[in-house]
């Protein structure tokens, strides 16, 4: 249905758009430095799925909407900006409760929690102005309306992107908390690498809410 041609291309596409570090990266990072490598893998799998959602949006015809209305995008982009600050500033004020011996004895904490983590990936996801642009304007172009069944089609492509999108979100995140991890030898310094993640989040938060479109 659709050809290895299309699908290599799109990859090629894919590829360049995601090597170059957006919201979903950032956020990704943001949350390994302020809770560790068990958050940066739930956040970086929430992110794909958020974004798979924008790609069953695009394939049913809503994600077009929101790329030809100003509004509904900008609507779309500050919820997004909104949360990102949020969590940073929540990352902030609790870095003083991060210890260097939870870090030492290993991951820990309810499935809630895990769960609770993926959402708040999940909703960074689907609200990232990058990913609605980028599936509303490019993925439709990668169609073949001539062999019919383009929601099926757009389906299947869009897996494209969030395969690659896992792969390099988590290893974005593992990298990040190897370095919090390194920072753990005390309580002052691991303190210290949580405020920056919440930095971090609140500094991309604000990114998000003044650039994109002007329209």
């Amino acid at each position: 249905m659709v050809s290895t041609d299309r699908v290599l291309a799109f990859a090629a596409m894919s590829l360049l758009v995601i090597v170059i570090p957006g919201p979903s990266v950032l956020f990704v990072i943001g949350r390994a430095l302020a809770h560790g490598r068990r958050t940066a893998v739930a956040t970086a799998l929430g992110n794909v799925f958020g974004s798979y959602l924008l790609v069953v949006a695009v394939a049913i015809g809503i994600g077009s909407l929101v790329e030809r209305s100003a509004s509904v995008y900008l609507t779309v982009k500050l919820a997004g900006a909104a949360y990102l600050v949020l969590l940073g500033v929540q990352a902030f004020r609790h870095r003083g409760e991060l210890r260097a011996s939870a870090i030492t004895a290993g991951p820990a904490g309810p499935a809630r929690g895990d769960l609770r983590t993926v959402l708040d990936g999940a909703l960074v996801g689907v609200t990232n102005p990058k990913g609605v642009v980028f599936f509303a304007a490019v993925l439709p172009q990668f169609v073949n309306h001539a062999a019919g069944h383009v929601p099926a089609q757009m389906l299947l492509l869009g897996l494209v992107p969030i395969t690659i999108g896992l792969v390099t979100d988590t290893l974005w995140g593992l990298t990040a908390s190897a370095a919090r991890t390194w920072f753990a030898g005390s309580d002052r310094r691991l303190s210290l690498i949580g405020g920056a993640g919440g930095f971090t989040m609140i500094g991309l938060g604000l990114t998000v809410a003044v650039t994109g479109r002007a329209d």
